[in-house]
């Protein structure tokens, strides 16, 4: 079966009261668009066709790598509305399965059974909530089957009463469609052409639609303002942080960490309070994360521990290694095994060999340090120069003292000693020791000044 994907995305998102195209608001570090979009890619459609309107520069712009076919809706005018501007590009033989940009929990596993379901006859995809309030309701005649959707604001009384609501996610023959997407009016209170109407003709010619069950309902909840926003976003955390515990993660309270992007944790992994993994993160085997970190694109190797109030960025740890506190490690940084940073340590495009130690209030940019460096505490590496960056290399076993300046482009070579409070702007040898300070003098008999007296008259 040939499956192709219309995505709608064209809604305004007023009531978010935000410039941002609602699609673009973020849930668990991604668009919502991008939720949807990827559990179409799961399907493996023909084509994967999404409806803009409000906002469409930026939402293309946003999804310029994303092999999608852009559909323009000038006037928002309806689902059905916004389905008929992209049947142009679907093939005839194509099933069509539509999703919502907006609904952004929607399993695969879900749409591949609905999908199964409408390989001849259209199906509908339905949910039993609780609350169903605002929610187009299902009508079935005598012998159960499916007979029409109601609208929340044109339902009955009874009609109300009814659990079972429509998810609006439907999928059926391209045929059907172009059938009778252009008979559906706007006779409602909205004065919108609803896209189930479609479903309601079919019925009528005697043709039988198909339904689908979501088994859990946060699969097809909508966000329509922040709040809905933020009620999606901690149980999708939930949900995330229950799949670790699962897998065995320890994690000292689930309510207080957020996943924005995936996490992969080996065994016997510890998660403190309050820690934000964003992009894609990997914690080996015996990892300890400690309270109020924050690591984005990052890797960190077999037992090694990152301490609290840390922030690593787009950084390789290797195993055994010793992070923070309040360390910051920036992009391209590289510890190797057993290296450790310590607190308030800042680095940045910085391979810090084996062993090597950078334990206090230092900043390391741009450099190649080798295996058992230790580096003192307040140095620097300075290596901008107000137009460009230049590297500087430290060899194995070097020992660098305290408040040393560091001026590259520089290179020490191993076991090359640096005393404390050193400026050093030269090469320094294997086994040299460089000293780059002013020679200090003490003047005997020097009076302290005291107070000026003035004369207040």
């Amino acid at each position: 079966m040939k499956l192709e994907v219309i995505i709608l995305a064209a809604g305004q998102g007023s009531r978010m009261r935000s410039r941002l195209p609602k699609v673009l608001h973020p849930l668990a570090g991604r668009p919502l668009l991008q939720h949807v979009v990827n559990a179409a890619h799961a399907l493996q459609p023909e084509a994967v066709h999404v409806v803009t309107g409000h906002g469409s520069e930026l939402v293309r712009e946003a999804f310029a790598a994303e092999p999608l076919q852009w559909v323009e809706q000038a006037e928002q005018l309806g689902t059905g509305h916004a389905v008929l501007q992209a049947l142009p590009g679907v093939e005839d033989d194509s099933t069509v399965l539509v999703l919502y940009g907006d609904v952004p929990l929607i399993a695969a596993d879900t749409l591949r059974a609905l999908v199964d379901s409408a390989r001849i006859e259209p199906a509908l995809l339905t949910v039993e909530l609780q609350d169903p309030g605002g929610y187009g309701r299902i009508l079935r005649d005598s012998a159960g089957r499916f007979a029409a959707v109601v609208e929340h604001k044109d339902a009955s009384a009874e009609q109300r009463m009814l659990t079972e609501v429509n998810s609006g996610i439907l999928a059926a023959p391209a045929a059907l469609l172009r059938r009778y997407l252009p008979l559906v009016g706007n006779d409602n209170q909205q004065g919108e052409y609803y896209l189930p109407e479609v479903l309601a003709m079919a019925v009528a010619d005697g043709v039988v639609v198909n339904t689908a069950s979501a088994a859990d309902p946060l699969e097809v909840l909508g966000v329509n303002d922040q709040l809905q926003l933020s009620q999606l976003e901690r149980s999708l955390q939930q949900r995330q942080a229950r799949e670790l515990l699962l897998a065995g993660v320890h994690l000292a309270d689930p309510a207080r960490v957020d996943i924005r992007g995936s996490l992969h944790c080996g065994r016997d992994v510890v998660i403190d309070v309050n820690c934000v993994f964003s992009g894609e993160v990997v914690l080996a085997d015996g990892v300890r994360i400690g309270p109020n970190c924050v690591l984005r694109d990052v890797t960190v190797g077999a037992d090694s521990e990152v301490q609290a109030m840390s922030h690593l960025q787009e950084t390789i740890v290797g195993a055994g290694c010793s992070v923070g506190p309040y360390a910051r490690l920036r992009p391209g940084t590289v510890l190797d095994g057993g290296a450790r940073v310590g607190n308030f340590v800042e680095t940045k495009k910085a391979h810090i060999g084996a062993g090597s130690k950078v334990n206090h209030l230092s900043y390391i940019g741009d450099c190649e340090m080798g295996d058992s460096v230790n580096i003192g505490a307040g140095t620097i590496t300075c290596n901008y120069d107000g137009v460009n960056k230049h590297l500087t290399t430290i060899g194995d076993g070097v020992f660098v003292g305290s408040n040393a300046t560091l001026v590259a482009p520089l290179a020490i070579e191993a076991q090359g000693f640096v005393a404390a409070g050193s400026t050093i702007t030269q090469r320094v040898g294997s086994d040299e020791l460089a000293v780059g300070r002013g020679r200090q003098r003490n003047i005997h008999g020097w009076q302290r000044p005291g107070k000026t007296t003035t004369n207040k008259d």
